[in-house]
């Protein structure tokens, strides 16, 4: 049972002051790109600018919900609501109606959740509380939605570029399933290297977040290793579980149920509008002669 300890943290050392104090590692690097005319400033300034909005509105929110009686109830609805946001993620990333995807994509993310909430609370690793509840949710999906969005971008790109050998492939007898075989595995690799280094390294170049909130609030540095290990372990698997879901659906997707080329693969597909449907979604397919 991880036991609370005092933390070394004043609350007198936090405050507007310290925000803005960090911020100079931004604005540095904001000068040098605008000195450099690597034209990076938009960007930087609109993460920095909602990384603030949403943190103070989930701030707020969170003093609404946790100060709640019906505290527990809200904690669960936090966490579908950050299942729903997170497949909305993936599916946008995909551009184009995929079969199926947003079905795949969701129960993925809301599988690896309940796992990770069932092996933390259940093993009693820590209290089962609101704030816990919504915390450990957040770090696993949070964590995955980066590596299944690369798994999407990367499956529909290989998808559109491998037109060739999509259709050699249906051309020698190939079913879906043998398709997926041959192309998913280098998408699958590719989109889970950025978290598997983040994994190889951990110690060695960074601390990771959970530790090192737990070595400042004073908890035995073994313990605190053991917990990170266990999150560590628990976001792995999630982004493996996400990215090999999204990138097996798009994959097999690719190929119809008449073993043809979907529509939405040859490179002169139009992207639709962002949030617009392109009209009527057209169910025919074209052949390998085309």
């Amino acid at each position: 049972m991880l036991v609370a300890a005092q933390s070394s943290l004043t609350s007198s050392a936090v405050g507007w002051p310290v925000v803005f104090a960090s911020l100079s590692l931004v604005i540095l690097a904001l000068a040098l790109a605008l000195v450099l005319g690597l034209r990076i400033e938009r960007e930087v300034i609109v993460a920095t600018l909602r990384a603030a909005t949403q943190l103070l509105a989930v701030g707020f929110v969170f003093a609404l919900i946790f100060n709640s009686t019906a505290a527990q109830y809200w904690a669960w609805f936090w966490v579908g609501g950050m299942v729903v946001v997170a497949t909305a993620v993936v599916i946008r990333r995909a551009k184009y109606r995929i079969d199926h995807l947003a079905l795949v994509a969701g129960s993925a993310v809301l599988g690896s959740a309940l796992i990770s909430i069932a092996v933390t609370f259940g093993f009693g690793v820590i209290d089962y509380g609101p704030v816990s509840l919504v915390v450990i949710a957040g770090i696993t999906i949070g964590n995955a939605v980066p590596s299944a969005v690369l798994g999407v971008n990367l499956s529909v790109d290989s998808c559109r570029d491998r037109i060739g050998d999509l259709e050699a492939l249906l051309s020698l007898g190939l079913d879906r399933q043998q398709v997926v075989r041959y192309l998913a595995p280098r998408n699958a690799r590719m989109s889970l290297i950025p978290q598997i280094e983040r994994t190889k390294v951990v110690g060695l170049i960074a601390l990771p977040g959970a530790m090192t909130g737990l070595l400042l609030a004073g908890v035995d540095p073994v313990e605190a290793v053991v917990i990170q290990l266990l999150v560590m372990y628990l976001v792995l698997g999630t982004a493996a579980v996400c990215v090999v879901a999204v990138v097996t659906a798009i994959t097999r997707a690719a190929v119809t149920s008449d073993l043809l080329i979907a529509e939405w693969v040859y490179p002169e597909t139009p992207v639709p509008p962002v949030g617009r449907e392109s009209g009527k979604e057209k169910r025919a397919t074209r052949g390998m002669a085309r």
